[in-house]
């Protein structure tokens, strides 16, 4: 579906990702992850032309989306394809929740005067229901807490339609049981055929989720596979020079499922050596 070559990007001619390739297929989570300043956010921007390309393209079902070259297609028309959502985003003015998820729609419009169709309402409202924010469609988005101001633009990116969501840490402002609902809708949508891309400092929620995890540094790529490859106890030690445990766990449903476990340097030194304690599986 989209298909990432030899991309080099970066900010005022100094390359910050320096020739990361991949694939991202149809109905597929993919989760980029590594320490601050390895280059994930600035490989999304690159891969939505929202920084040019030193070299390299991004290409969706062969055409050239983004390129260093010549012949890439209009951001109109990428938007058609690609939503984003940022890590953060400042509306400066009142409006209404429904009138900022109704933006979305703007690569739909005919023209740049053109008024909202039934559609584009239904599009709208579908994206906030989506969301379980209709309750809140007739509220100033400026008065909204941070959490519910990206529950909105994230809203706002399905009223796009996209075919591929791309997301920069879309939970970070959120409560535990919004983050929750939000990687479910996320999966629910790749279940439908979208495919997500997302950067993410949390390995947990690769472990919920992503069907591949791709690991930055220093602006390449040095790690990729599932997450049972990658997300480790030795592999998230090195990423993110910290002590953790991954570790399985039964379920009262009889589930065995794999956490995260942060160790602080009083319990990593205890007796344990690190490792977790579970309940013994049965055989």
């Amino acid at each position: 579906m989209m298909k990432v070559t030899d991309m080099r990007t970066g900010y005022n001619r100094k390359e910050v990702v320096k020739g990361i390739s991949f694939t991202v297929g149809q109905g597929s989570f993919t989760c980029i992850i590594g320490a601050n300043g390895c280059g994930k956010t600035t490989a999304l921007k690159g891969m939505l032309g929202l920084l040019p390309l030193f070299g390299g393209s991004v290409s969706v079902d062969g055409v050239d989306f983004v390129s260093a070259g010549s012949g890439a297609i209009s951001a109109k028309e990428r938007a058609k394809v690609l939503a984003y959502i940022p890590q953060t985003h400042s509306i400066p003015f009142p409006f209404l929740v429904s009138d900022v998820v109704l933006l979305g729609r703007t690569p739909h419009l005919k023209s740049s005067v053109s008024g909202v169709s039934e559609a584009d309402m239904e599009a709208a409202y579908g994206a906030l229901e989506q969301m379980r924010i209709t309750s809140i469609a007739g509220e100033e988005y400026t008065a909204l807490s941070g959490g519910q101001q990206q529950l909105v633009l994230i809203a706002r990116a399905l009223a796009q339609e996209p075919r591929i969501l791309v997301m920069d840490e879309p939970t970070a402002s959120l409560d535990f049981g919004n983050q929750q609902m939000v990687l479910e809708r996320m999966r629910d949508l790749t279940d439908r055929g979208m495919a997500v891309v997302m950067v993410t400092h949390d390995p947990r929620h690769a472990l919920a989720c992503a069907d591949e995890v791709i690991v930055m540094d220093d602006g390449v790529i040095v790690m990729r596979g599932s997450p049972d490859e990658i997300v480790t106890t030795e592999a998230l030690g090195s990423i993110y020079g910290a002590q953790v445990c991954v570790s399985a766990v039964r379920l009262e449903s009889g589930e065995d499922v794999r956490v995260v476990i942060p160790l602080s340097g009083r319990s990593a030194s205890r007796g344990n050596s690190g490792r977790a304690v579970r309940q013994p599986k049965e055989n």
